[in-house]
């Protein structure tokens, strides 16, 4: 059988989702290949050439610090873009296993035809992290999935903007930072952030850069492992323009959040805070307090409970469960549960109903749980 596919899958079009005669042709065409998708075969082709798929080619690789590195991915026809703050879902495979983790665009707000920065901080235990820092090279396809999220920029500009960061949460206020100056805002533009020094701060030279172009943007940078004051404290904003009717967004550790937290309420700011953690504070677990069996009926796997969320201990079982961000956002490693009780690690809401779908990093066992894994 002769199949025709499209004369050039990869160009990227001003309309982000296929007609509708466009998605009649390609379930015809899948259904012809069934039973593997068309983009199992044109990937054999070009990884690039998808049909539904959204893929991106690694098309500049930088070092900026000894423990980060910074890709600018191109992505195929299906990217709709991304407003700033928002994350996307990169998938690399790692000795032949695919792993799913999200990281925020560093780059002002852009359309479909915009390309994609992502600065990765590697961990000690950061598999992905630490692969991509290592063996990322310009050439390289990954998978990707669209723009998600609801830490973004409000609908009217803001009368001053105060950005926080600690860490590799600097990327989704960046964005923002990025995006508002790019539109040419006006208003102040406060930008403070926390590193351990200042070699690890990966945007150090694009903050100098920006602040000294334009008046209305002043950098506080402070280091926790040189200065005396180099860990957040209210003092660290003072004398910031219009500081009580600002926007505040904070992005980084629990310890940072929270002190933010705090001084946004102590000093009465009229706006709501805008946050977003990029890592989710482990669960305190009392092992006198933990029973039960997890059963992983479809793998016909069981581990003793030990009261951390089920997609560590299926892990630690041996089953490598689709998952993303790991800290109940993305939703990548929905499951059902077939059976028992489980608690919610961010919100302790208990869900003891049957046949239920459950985020697999932010669920615990309360005693035995049978989840379809």
């Amino acid at each position: 059988m002769s199949i025709r596919m499209p004369q050039n899958p990869t160009r990227r079009t001003d309309g982000a989702t296929p007609g509708r005669w466009s998605r009649l042709v390609g379930s015809i065409v899948e259904a012809a290949l069934s039973p593997h998708p068309v983009d199992r075969y044109l990937e054999l082709v070009d990884p690039m050439m998808t049909w539904r798929d959204l893929r991106g080619e690694i098309v500049r690789v930088d070092h900026p610090t000894s423990r980060t590195v910074r890709l600018t991915i191109r992505p195929t026809r299906q990217w709709r873009g991304h407003e700033a703050g928002q994350f996307v879902q990169l998938k690399v495979v790692v000795d032949g296993v695919r792993h799913t983790r999200c990281f925020s665009p560093a780059n002002a707000a852009a359309g479909p035809d915009g390309d994609i920065e992502l600065t990765v901080t590697a961990h000690d235990d950061g598999l992905v992290s630490t692969h991509l820092r290592e063996h990322a090279r310009v050439g390289d396809v990954v998978g990707l999935s669209n723009a998600e999220g609801e830490f973004v920029l409000p609908d009217t500009d803001p009368t001053s903007a105060v950005f926080v960061s600690g860490g590799s949460g600097i990327t989704p206020v960046l964005s923002m930072a990025r995006t508002l100056v790019a539109r040419s805002y006006g208003g102040p533009l406060t930008f403070v952030h926390y590193a351990r020094t200042p070699s690890d701060v990966a945007y150090r030279d694009e903050l100098a850069e920006l602040a000294a172009a334009h008046p209305n943007v002043e950098l506080r940078m402070h280091h926790t492992r040189e200065d005396g004051d180099g860990h957040f404290t209210a003092a660290h904003l003072d004398d910031i323009p219009g500081l009580t009717d600002a926007d505040v967004f904070v992005c980084g550790p629990t310890a940072l959040m929270d002190a933010v937290a705090a001084a946004h309420e102590e000093i009465g700011i009229s706006q709501p805070l805008h946050s977003e953690a990029f890592t989710l504070a482990a669960p305190a677990v009392d092992p006198d307090s933990v029973d039960g069996e997890i059963t992983f009926s479809r793998s016909d796997t069981s581990a003793t409970n030990d009261g951390r969320p089920i997609l560590d201990q299926a892990e630690a079982a041996g089953l490598s469960p689709e998952s993303g961000c790991r800290m109940g956002i993305c939703f990548s490693c929905v499951a059902t549960k077939k059976s028992g009780c489980t608690r919610n690690v961010l919100t302790g809401e208990i869900d003891d109903e049957s046949d239920t779908q459950i985020q697999l990093c932010i669920s615990a066992p309360v005693g035995s749980v049978d989840v379809e894994i």
